[in-house]
């Protein structure tokens, strides 16, 4: 095989963090299908695409070419659809009910020869969206079944065209859409970063309970995209260290690359569930401060307001009347003993 001339993927679009994360996966339960679209690319490297009914008409005869590789990509397809993909394709019936299923965790399975991928690709509208993906990688072709949400044609490395890359096979495509799909984990794991600093700001300010809402929030933010990325992880860590007839061997040093990727990734989001833990025991400092403060300056009012109660017990309206005067002396030496009291229990912060 030709050699490979890895396309650069350090790019990566700003994101912000918002409501809790759904999941979705690629089949519709309704009867109406998705949509289907086959690629194929020969060995001079010329390009075919088909879409629709028209797809499945033609995959089998494409399959049968020697030296192309064919993408076969369905949209929120119906079980129709993915019965008779699966069919043509010779799939094991595992694989086209895990696809139906939906609702996986992160994963990689060998099955009767290929390779069955469950990833996930953060979206954002007007909240955070884990849309499941499977890719399938045979031999000569590679399936990817997904939810419309996901549209792995404008990928970073397949938006110009999906010949360059599908030119070097279809492990080749696979790392493709594998490393722009992990390389989206990387602005909202960024964006919960800063949403994290900005409630800790907040937490010193004003520990109110909305802030502590939305720490929540971003703790289960937090689990929602380690649950995505960490299962990830481990998918890569075999793709990379064991030997599989399917995945060239020059192919593994681009699949190690995304394997470094969710390595940092997950040390990131380890890093952020430490800070959001530690800014919830910041809040409860916080309040439990505050309340301290609270107590103590209810105890200078206290020692106040006691000191004079005390001095009016003992000189009470009989020994002090208003024609003796004796009345005004103690009433002053009740304010200056009050007055007293209050400046030394401000110099001490005590109101």
């Amino acid at each position: 095989m030709a050699a490979r001339s890895p396309t650069s993927s350090s790019d990566r679009p700003s994101g912000r963090t918002g409501e809790p994360i759904t999941r979705r996966h690629a089949p519709t339960s309704a009867g109406a299908p998705g949509v289907v679209r086959v690629t194929a690319v020969d060995a001079e490297g010329h390009v075919r695409e088909f879409s629709g009914e028209t797809a499945v008409e033609h995959l089998p005869g494409i399959l049968h070419e020697a030296d192309t590789t064919v993408w076969v990509d369905l949209a929120s397809p119906s079980p129709a659809q993915v019965h008779a993909v699966g069919t043509i394709l010779g799939l094991h019936p595992l694989i086209v009910e895990d696809v139906l299923e939906g609702n996986q965790r992160a994963k990689i399975e060998t099955t009767d020869g290929v390779i069955h991928l469950v990833m996930f690709a953060l979206t954002h509208a007007r909240r955070f969206v884990a849309t499941e993906i499977d890719l399938v990688l045979g031999l000569g072709y590679l399936l990817t079944v997904h939810a419309s949400d996901w549209v792995p044609h404008t990928t970073h490395h397949v938006q110009s065209g999906p010949g360059p890359i599908m030119a070097h096979g279809p492990d080749h495509l696979l790392w493709a859409l594998t490393d722009d799909i992990v390389d989206g984990y990387f602005p909202y794991a960024d964006a919960l970063g800063d949403d994290i600093d900005a409630v800790q700001d907040a937490v010193m300010a004003n520990p109110v309970p909305a802030v502590l809402e939305r720490l929540f929030e971003l703790k289960r933010e937090l689990i929602e995209v380690r649950r995505a990325a960490s299962p990830t992880r481990e998918v890569f860590n075999q793709l990379t260290n064991r030997e599989n007839p399917l995945i060239d061997p020059e192919e593994v040093i681009y699949f190690r690359d995304v394997y470094d990727h969710l390595i940092r990734l997950t040390d990131e989001m380890d890093n952020y569930r430490e800070l959001a833990s530690s800014t919830l025991d910041i809040y409860l400092t916080q309040i439990n401060n505050n309340l301290s403060t609270i107590m103590k300056r209810l105890t200078g009012v206290t020692v106040i307001l006691a000191g004079i109660g005390a001095i009016a017990g003992i000189f009470g309206m009989s020994e002090a009347t208003v024609e003796t005067g004796n009345f005004w002396l103690v009433t002053g030496l009740l304010v200056a003993g009050g007055a007293g009291a209050a400046v030394w229990l401000r110099r001490i912060d005590w109101i």
